[in-house]
This record gives C-alpha cells, structure tokens and sequence, in this order.
C-alpha cells in the first residue's frame, strides 16, 4: 500500500476506511481521504503508539493489517491479470480499457474485506422494483425507512462499505414477501463492475438470487456478469473506439456527465495504457 494523507483521492483510501470500520469506526467508505478520516486515522495512531501525524504509511498500514488480519485473507476470490487479458482478448479490447472500468466503477476491487461483494443500494430503484411486483411503496415509507426507500435519486444515504449491506438487509426486511427480497437484490449494484441486480434475467441468470450468490464466488463471476452485460447492451463497440461518453452514458445512465464518469475513465485509461 502506498502512503496517503488527508486531502488525496485514491483506491487505497477505501481499503483505510474498511479497516478503519472494522475496528470500531464509523466512516463513510470512499476514495476520498476526509478530515473525517484525518482524524479516525490520527485516533488509531494514538491509540496503538505510533506518531500522530496522519500519514498512513508502512508502520500504520501494518498495524492496521495485523489488527484486521481476520478480514484480510479472500485472494482467492480476486481477478488475476491473466483473467484481465483473457477477458480482453475475448472482446477484442485493450487491456486498459478493461482495467479502466474496473478501477472507475468499485475501485478496482469487488469484495470488501469480510468477503462480501462490493455493493450500492439504491432506494429509488427499490421503490420502483417494488412497483413492479404490485407492492405500493407508499405504505412502507416512514421515518425509519427514509435511508432505503425514496421516490427519487440522491446520494445523501451512501455509506459505503458494509454498511450498503446493512441498508439492503434493512430493505429486505420491509415485508415477509420473497418479493421483498427479490425488489431489494434488484436494487443493489454488485461486484468490480457495478451491475445492477435488475440486469440478472437479462444477462442469463436462472433468477436474481442465482447472480446474487454468483457474485458471492469470486471477482471472475463478477467479470463474466460485466462480458454479458457488455454483450447483450451492444456496449463492446464504444470501449473499442473509447467513446467514453456514450459508453458512460449507457453504462451509468444520463447522470453520467454530474459525476464525470467519462472523464474518469479517459483518465484511467491514459494511466493504464502508458
């Protein structure tokens, strides 16, 4: 892991605020290196006798991996490099290509560190994946349910890592109908590349619940979910010419511009293609 600081956006930030939560911190998990995760990282450092200055660097990062040791052991679950280049000689891509998506959209890794995959609930998508199955979201909407359950987007109930998996179990648990479940599965996006539950009948899979248990196995799983997404959304033409914002456009949808997600992934592309 390299050294980071306050003030720096970077992937590793997101492995800091995992490990920073899974020792009793409450972080939203990003790749944004916060005053708020100044100070979680300046409270760890007190606490386990290293200097205080925020900085995590080899003492700091070593800590925190003896001490998170228990949630750090899944690399059989990763993608290799020889999964990268197979997948991009299948789909006739660079490798860079490949690589930019995969960093742009889960940072570059599909698991958090409890093995669970990488996941983002949404609630608006919920509420209309209730709709779908007959159930009026309006009788479930109340003070409790706000965080998981609203007619519109919005970001303001992010909170990355585990805790997307704590707002889906919560949207599982608004009804005992499988449909429930199903709206709330529906309603995640999983894994290094992001696909939305709803995808899963689309993409192939016998159900949702059979993609969500295949993005339980391992990163391959995750990336054969991206090839079929790719595929069957006729997608693999614009990562060719690297038309990232059409490709951004059908990927992320019409917000895309908001969160310069063709920018991000011409930049990401540049670093890999070097």
């Amino acid at each position: 892991m390299k050294t980071i600081k306050y003030n720096v956006k970077t992937p590793e930030v997101v492995t800091l605020c995992e490990m920073l939560n899974n020792l009793g911190y409450n972080l939203v998990v990003s790749n944004s290196f916060t005053l708020a995760v100044d100070e979680a990282v300046k409270n760890f450092q007190a606490k386990n006798n290293l200097v205080v200055d925020g900085i995590v660097g080899m003492k700091s990062w070593s800590k925190l991996y003896e001490l998170n040791a228990q949630f750090t052991n899944h690399n059989d679950k990763f993608l290799s490099e020889q999964d990268l280049m197979n997948f991009a000689n299948t789909f006739q891509l660079e490798l860079a290509t490949v690589k930019a998506v995969n960093e742009i959209e889960s940072s570059g890794k599909g698991f958090l560190l409890s093995g669970k995959p990488k996941i983002l609930f949404e609630g608006h998508i919920f509420w209309k994946e209730l709709e779908k199955r007959g159930i009026n979201p309006n009788n479930y909407c109340n003070s409790n349910t706000t965080d998981v359950l609203y007619k519109s987007w919005t970001k303001q109930h992010y909170v990355g890592g585990e805790g997307e998996h704590v707002r889906l179990q919560k949207a599982m648990q608004l009804g005992s109908d499988q449909k429930f479940i199903d709206a709330a599965n529906a309603s995640a996006s999983w894994g290094c590349f992001q696909i939305m539950g709803f995808h899963a009948l689309p993409l192939g899979y016998t159900s949702i619940d059979d993609f969500v248990q295949k993005m339980y196995v391992n990163e391959d799983e995750h990336l054969n979910a991206f090839g079929r997404f790719l595929s069957t959304n006729h997608l693999i033409p614009f990562l060719q010419n690297k038309d990232w914002s059409e490709f951004a456009r059908r990927y992320n949808g019409a917000g895309y511009k908001v969160n310069k997600y063709d920018t991000k992934l011409a930049n990401a592309y540049a670093k890999y293609s070097k």
